[in-house]
């Protein structure tokens, strides 16, 4: 068949945008990849305007998707967020799409429960035989679902954990010559660790940690011996916030994320190599993981009058070995009493060849806030 599935598998990391950029140097750049990468894209509409950073920014009830241990310090007892992404419209993509729904519940003022969604659709595929004929149609997409527990250690310092289910059915439809593929599952965990020093009015530092989608590996066929690494990572955030007055905050943070995955076998590898590194363990895969440089980088701001309108912007950028990406990010917010609205949008970069392929993107967010200032905030 014309499509085979490493070949599908491929152009869906493309649709996701984490391909590497082409470079002009003769050296050879090492990409570290993994399945289901739609786990790393941020679906926060407002973490989306601060250069897709949430690890150390104020608690709110998209937390889940960055650090789960912040959800004890929330100014309410409990909030539900929706977001939707149009994916990739900058490549006249118009059926791939985002979509986030994450939610929490303060049990009282020590510990909290909450969950999340991340559906992720590619859009649909149309497979063709060797000669370019229309066979059947696919509509390949991913999810993500998980349950999370957080509760504070002290006054200013909480921990979190939360356990996630993994689907990923890119080519159970595709039309098989020879090898049978099927829907990848996996699970996978996060911890997190959030450090609140803001005084009454708010001013202060905050720190986070976390580790997420440490779990097992995912595989799309019955061989065990292909079995792919799903995208760990450790994040370190932190962050300040000044309070001018009773209406007037600024906040600034940064964020630095390493990816827990090893490089696959670089050019001039035999088959023997790439054998060996599908057959890596997960956790000693995390350990050698610090032998590459698949890092990335975030900064960003924001500034809320009254607590009813909010100004963001920000920066991401990662390693060659991540794609060498970067990009600003700007974001508005709007609260008016339980709901708010989050907007945040991609600027543009690059050109011709080199132009960012999430050049563009929008992320549009809800937010309920309910139950009003929770107990002991």
């Amino acid at each position: 068949m014309k499509h085979s599935f490493k070949r599908f598998y491929l152009a869906g990391v493309l649709l996701m945008g984490l391909t590497a950029k082409t470079f002009a140097q003769a050296d050879t750049i090492n990409i570290v990849t993994t399945a289901v990468p739609f786990l790393r894209i941020s679906p926060d509409a407002r973490a989306g305007g601060m250069g897709d950073q949430g690890i150390s920014t104020s608690a709110d009830a998209s937390s889940q998707f960055y650090n789960v241990a912040k959800y004890p310090f929330a100014k309410t007892p409990y909030g539900v967020s929706a977001t939707y992404t149009p994916w990739l419209k900058d490549l006249g993509l118009n059926d791939v799409y985002l979509a986030s729904l994450a939610g929490f519940y303060k049990l009282d003022d020590q510990q909290a429960i909450s969950a999340s969604l991340r559906y992720f659709s590619l859009g649909r595929i149309q497979f063709t035989d060797a000669n370019g004929n229309d066979l059947n149609e696919g509509r390949p997409r991913e999810l993500g679902l998980d349950l999370g527990y957080s509760r504070k250690l002290s006054e200013k310092l909480s921990l979190g954990i939360a356990l996630r289910y993994i689907y990923s059915n890119l080519a159970a439809n595709a039309p098989s010559s020879g090898t049978a593929y099927k829907p990848g599952n996996a699970v996978s965990g996060d911890i997190g660790i959030y450090y609140n020093g803001a005084n009454e009015e708010g001013q202060g530092w905050s720190i986070g940690a976390a580790f997420s989608n440490l779990g097992t590996k995912i595989s799309y066929t019955s061989d065990a011996a292909q079995k792919n690494f799903i995208p760990a990572n450790l994040g370190i955030g932190v962050g300040h916030t000044w309070v001018t007055n009773e209406v007037h905050k600024i906040s600034l943070n940064g964020e630095l994320n390493k990816l827990l995955v090893p490089a696959p076998p670089g050019q001039g590898s035999t088959a023997t190599d790439y054998e060996k590194y599908n057959s890596e363990g997960v956790v000693s895969g995390w350990l050698k993981s610090f032998g590459n440089s698949a890092m990335a980088y975030s900064a960003g701001g924001e500034y809320t009058y009254n607590d009813q309108f909010a100004l963001r912007l920000g920066y991401y950028a990662d390693t060659r070995s991540m794609g060498k990406r970067s990009y600003f990010t700007a974001g508005v917010g709007i609260n008016y009493s339980v709901m708010g609205l989050n907007f945040s949008y991609l600027l543009p970069s690059g050109n011709g060849v080199n132009r960012n392929p999430l050049s563009n993107t929008i992320r549009i967010g809800l937010v309920f806030n309910l139950g009003g200032e929770a107990a002991g905030e």
